[in-house]
């Protein structure tokens, strides 16, 4: 059900209210100007949480990325958390989790034709992306990670929350998981509700959007998760995941922020799922190596190591896997899949990248008949949502 996975440390509810006043300070000064929110002339689309953990952030932008990237020239900016690196970097074949993070570095991966960007400064990284200095004719940026980074001002703001995390049931830190009080979600222009089970009830849709309490501004949507087909991580042919046999031990290995979730899907295939969890970017060290190896080795016939698309970013960097452990580790790729009103969630995002692209195939599919001082108070830098539609 939905914000099962919650749970509240009431004793720290007093240092809650301590850091919601840091917060609410925070947000207030950015209200009335004393910190400023920086708007661009070319379209933002930011997505992010207010909470602390995994909503599903990559996979949303990955399904951005495959919406626009054919018709767009698509440049994704992220933090890339935990890099060791600093500064504006943009991704290259040279690249490696440890050079840009491990979330950009997936996204690399699946999209070679894409600009994939980190800098910590999201302001700088705009500029830098839009100046001509690094790429040419970027018409669309999406943010990862940054519903909270309020320097920028997105044409459009998607807050992701967790069907099994609602933030109307949550707290603030540290007693819960909200990283800003509830009220954040009144800046956003789009709430999906992420990691919703397959088989969710018209009844559950209704109370939801009910008690989401959104404006009506706001557009809600659902999504639940799909996953494809296995990829090996070092040798081997990938393989559909109807292909695990109810009696194969799975060593699920996660260093992600919940790696509940997958372990609730994999039990239809087997109910032999042996979890070794790491913190979310966990750096793999010889000792944990050591450990996978171990593991793995006390398992029975037949066995296979499954792992997230983000940790073998991080896995192929390591070195001392045994060579059992190389011919059976797998990746489990997911996606994102609307459970209701995708076309209208597609072209909501269309129509926004549209009315303020100038290079894009979208732009140029406009009305061929607007006056040209329309076309020419597109140079201004402005900020569009739905809101405004």
């Amino acid at each position: 059900m939905e914000g099962d996975f919650i749970k509240i440390n009431e004793w720290l509810l007093p240092l809650s209210w301590i850091y919601g006043l840091g917060v609410g300070l925070r947000n207030f000064m950015f209200e009335i100007g004393l910190l400023k929110s920086h708007s661009f002339d070319v379209p933002v689309i930011s997505v992010g949480n207010i909470t602390v953990g995994g909503t599903g952030k990559t996979p949303h932008v990955e399904y951005l990325i495959r919406l626009l990237k054919d018709k767009t020239k698509v440049a994704v900016l992220s933090r890339g958390y935990k890099r060791r690196t600093k500064g504006f970097i943009i991704a290259d074949k040279e690249s490696t989790a440890h050079t840009i993070g491990d979330e950009p570095m997936q996204m690399l991966h699946k999209f070679r034709d894409v600009t994939i960007a980190v800098d910590r400064k999201r302001v700088n990284g705009i500029r830098k992306l839009t100046d001509g200095s690094t790429v040419k004719d970027i018409d669309v940026i999406l943010l990862d990670d940054a519903f909270q980074h309020r320097y920028v001002k997105p044409g459009i703001n998607i807050l992701l929350v967790d069907y099994h995390r609602l933030i109307i049931y949550d707290k603030l830190l540290p007693a819960g998981r909200l990283r800003e009080p509830l009220s954040g979600k009144n800046r956003a222009d789009i709430v999906i509700v992420t990691k919703c089970p397959k088989d969710l009830k018209p009844m559950e849709f209704r109370v939801i959007t009910k008690a989401m309490n959104l404006y009506p501004y706001q557009h809600l949507y659902f999504t639940t998760l799909v996953y494809d087909n296995l990829q090996p991580v070092f040798c081997g042919e990938e393989r559909p995941l109807d292909s695990i046999s109810g009696n194969t031990n799975v060593l699920l290995l996660t260093g992600i922020a919940s790696p509940k979730q997958m372990a609730v899907d994999l039990r239809p295939y087997t109910q032999h799922i042996h979890q070794l969890t790491f913190a979310d970017h966990h750096r793999f060290k010889q000792g944990d190596i050591d450990r996978i190896n171990t593991a793995f080795a006390a398992l029975p016939h037949p066995k296979m190591i499954i792992t997230t698309e983000k940790d073998t970013t991080r896995i192929v960097e390591t070195s001392g896997l045994s060579e059992e452990v190389r011919h059976n580790m797998y990746a489990l790729p997911v996606r994102i899949q609307f459970m209701e009103k995708q076309e209208n969630f597609n072209e909501n995002i269309i129509g926004y990248v549209r009315k303020n692209s100038r290079n894009s195939i979208l732009a140029k599919t406009k009305d061929d008949h607007k006056s040209q001082n329309r076309d020419h108070s597109g140079n201004r830098p402005r900020t569009i949502s739905f809101r405004n539609n």
